[in-house]
């Protein structure tokens, strides 16, 4: 992957990530480019013999036909829907994106901050729920922290509320 952009975009299959996805898609992605899904999970919750070997790298980088592979997946503890593998499996297609997947487990701000860093990262977009400032206080701005705390530009994307 020397000398080619690798976009990255933050995913948990949510409504606010969807969005991310489809901007980045429409305003970022070009042609040839590597675009690396970064998603973190809680602690746990992945088959225990590869705990140890994945806790501190993260998994392998996993390519789109796995990603669209619900077995592959299962042990990863994810699932995503299918209107986010038809923006992948479309801009793979039309665009000759390669797609692959990236999951952490832990801390979402730390381990997609990490990610910027070990993958390395060109760029970064990354979706906003669209917390008030009550809750943003007490629960933490994913967002708000990379954007402060990454070493490569950072877009957010933020979300409609009618999703």
């Amino acid at each position: 992957m020397e000398g080619e952009r690798r976009v990255g975009v933050a995913v948990d299959f949510s409504p606010c990530s969807k969005k991310a996805l489809k901007w980045a898609a429409d305003n970022i992605v070009r042609d040839g480019d590597h675009l690396i899904l970064v998603s973190v999970q809680p602690e746990g919750g992945y088959e225990q013999g590869q705990t140890q070997l994945w806790e501190a790298t993260g998994s392998p980088l996993i390519p789109l036909a796995e990603i669209s592979d619900p077995a592959v997946l299962k042990k990863y503890g994810m699932k995503p829907e299918p209107e986010t593998l038809d923006i992948l499996n479309t801009l793979a297609r039309t665009k000759e994106v390669v797609v692959l997947l990236k999951i952490y487990w832990g801390d979402p701000r730390e381990k997609i901050c990490e990610a910027i860093d070990k993958i390395p990262l060109s760029c970064l977009i990354i979706g906003n729920r669209g917390l008030g400032k009550i809750k943003r206080a007490i629960m933490g701005s994913v967002s708000n922290f990379v954007v402060n705390n990454g070493s490569c530009p950072v877009t957010v994307v933020k979300v409609d509320h009618e999703i």
